[in-house]
């Protein structure tokens, strides 16, 4: 018996040895696994911040052609929806690239050209100035409080041949000049990152299924079922603000253009769509059809002017104070004030581009706050079985 009892005594001290010894293996393999998770984790942070930081003075460019994708996303499924196109996708997204690239060149590249031909003909008349001088128009002493001062801007620039020869030697120093090069510089550089923002869209048609499909897999992996509806709210906002801008600004741009064709001002078509392009940004439009209304002023036509500039006031306000907040509050479902807010907000934080991003971030934002309210209000599971009881 003695010698069961021993046997078995140290049978127990071997299973438990053996016990202890499985344990401690389990947690070393714990502690070894949540070491590689870890390590994953902080490697695949440096390499995304890595990549940030590569990519960080393109994000921008990459962010436009995100916007302009999801913007004409339905016109590029559309296009597929034909048999012929169906079986040619690298040239329709190549057309409908192209197609976008010169809705948006055409218009830049008009007002560039005029520009440059109005310098050309500027400098023409400084010429002629050097050897006459420019004597001022007869409006321009009759401007309402500023009118004697400008008169003496323009007689000390350019009324006598000596002022204009100050003039041009002032425009011809080494400061203008270098101007002239930024200014230049500046240009080319936009121009390449719209070619990028293009080309980055062209892969974004040729491939934009698989993406989507991988966004929304990537936010229903990390945020649950609400991810999915998040990225698909976050879509519908963007979309939403793209025609809201695009529309309301074509919309003022028509009306506005009615009013310069009315008050007597050349070329309105073209003074419309130039409004047009400027109301896209909140309350931009001011800058135009208030000019047109100071000239109209300054030709002695004060009742045209006085009327066009408050018939401008009124479109501009109605416009971006109420229509266009609606247009894409009611699309997304969105309070008109944080509409409002995202729109100004936006574009005071990221430029342009805040136009978009805003009013997004802010959907997202209230329809998380929306769950959390939601969620709040469900009862407890105990409170419910108290109440069966």
């Amino acid at each position: 018996m003695f010698q069961s009892a021993v046997g078995w005594y140290y049978g127990c001290n071997a299973n438990t040895g053996i016990l202890a010894l499985v344990i401690q293996l389990t947690t070393i393999d714990t502690m070894t696994t949540n070491l590689d998770v870890r390590a994953r984790i902080v490697g695949g942070l440096i390499l995304l911040l890595l990549g940030l930081w590569i990519l960080h003075s393109y994000l921008g460019l990459l962010i436009w052609a995100v916007v302009l994708a999801i913007t004409t996303w339905p016109v590029y499924r559309r296009l597929l929806s034909f048999e012929q196109c169906r079986a040619n996708t690298v040239w329709v997204a190549l057309a409908l690239t192209l197609l976008i690239g010169v809705i948006i060149l055409a218009p830049l590249g008009y007002g560039l050209s005029r520009l440059l031909q109005e310098a050309q003909s500027l400098g023409q008349v400084l010429i002629e100035a050097q050897h006459t001088g420019l004597s001022p128009p007869a409006w321009l002493e009759t401007l309402p409080w500023v009118g004697s001062w400008a008169k003496d801007i323009w007689m000390t620039t350019v009324g006598t041949p000596e002022a204009a020869n100050e003039t041009l030697r002032w425009l011809g120093t080494g400061a203008t000049v270098a101007y002239t090069k930024e200014l230049a510089s500046q240009i080319l550089h936009r121009f390449f990152g719209f070619l990028i923002t293009l080309l980055v869209l062209f892969f974004i048609y040729r491939h934009g299924e698989s993406l989507g499909r991988q966004v929304l897999a990537s936010s229903c992996k990390v945020f649950g079922d609400t991810g999915v509806r998040y990225a698909v709210h976050a879509m519908a906002a963007v979309r939403a603000t793209v025609n809201g801008l695009v529309l309301v600004g074509l919309g003022e741009g028509l009306l506005l253009g009615v009013g310069y064709a009315f008050a007597g001002l050349g070329h309105p078509a073209m003074l419309g769509a130039l409004t047009g392009v400027f109301a896209m940004i909140p309350f931009a439009a001011k800058l135009i059809f208030g000019a047109c209304a100071l000239v109209l002023v300054a030709q002695d036509q004060v009742t045209a002017g006085s009327a066009l500039f408050v018939y401008g006031v009124i479109v501009i306000l109605l416009a971006d104070n109420y229509v266009r907040p609606s247009l894409i509050g009611n699309a997304v479902k969105l309070p008109f004030l944080w509409t409002l807010l995202g729109i100004f907000g936006g574009l005071e934080n990221f430029g342009l581009l805040g136009l978009f991003l805003g009013p997004t971030l802010m959907a997202v934002l209230i329809s998380i706050w929306r769950d959390w309210i939601a969620d709040v209000a469900k009862p407890e599971p105990a409170v419910l079985e108290t109440e069966g009881r």
